[in-house]
């Protein structure tokens, strides 16, 4: 457990160290890891924004291409999320009920419920929901195209902010000099959503109860 917590927040360390040792290979890196954290409804620990954002500070720095970074997450991004939805459609309700913890689930489907298809779109910045977000609207059966068009615009949104917003405040010295608490800021911010959600939620069933 602190190895992980390590590696979130010395990310930029690790990803320098990954420059070293495998030069431009480090972006066959990075969009395995973004592959994999929207592709697969087990791997939602994988690190997304924070990840992007500091890959988008080294690019300030010239460790890495700021184009290619866009380019190749936004295509793992979209097509994880693909991916994700046809496993959704496919053999999502045979295993779901076996193998992944329902309550995430079930916050998924109330951001369906009260966002509709913009979901795909909105659940790119909230941690777990955008992991269970194509894969739930795979097992509900979401016209393709429709989903594949809130995909690309989501995917290609939230990598561009994080991407392009860690470059551009890469250089400013407040930033560059404490990246950990910045990453530490940008993990606890993408939580705020589902924490006011699960707090209005808690408020309203404690209403219906009295």
């Amino acid at each position: 457990m602190i190895n992980i917590i390590d590696f979130f927040l010395n990310i930029d360390e690790y990803l320098i160290s990954l420059v070293q040792v495998y030069g431009y290979y480090v972006y066959l890196i990075l969009f395995a890891i973004i592959f994999l954290e929207t592709g697969f409804v087990i791997t939602p620990f994988l690190p997304g924004d924070s990840m992007i954002f500091v890959a988008g500070t080294l690019s300030a720095q010239g460790v890495l291409n700021p184009y290619m970074l866009f380019i190749i997450i936004s295509l793992a991004a979209i097509l994880g999320d693909t991916l994700n939805y046809w496993i959704g459609k496919y053999i999502g309700e045979r295993v779901f009920h076996k193998y992944i913890n329902e309550k995430y689930l079930d916050k998924t489907k109330e951001f369906y419920e009260k966002h509709g298809a913009k979901t795909i779109v909105i659940a790119r910045y909230i941690p777990i929901v955008r992991t269970f977000a194509p894969f739930v609207a795979g097992v509900g059966k979401m016209n393709y195209l429709k989903f594949l068009i809130y995909n690309v615009v989501g995917g290609i949104t939230w990598v561009a902010i994080f991407v392009f917003g860690g470059y551009f405040f890469g250089n400013i010295p407040f930033v560059r000099e404490n990246l950990t608490f910045v990453v530490l800021a940008i993990i606890l911010t993408s939580f705020i959503p589902p924490v006011i959600g699960w707090l209005r939620q808690r408020r309203k069933d404690k209403n219906l109860k009295n």
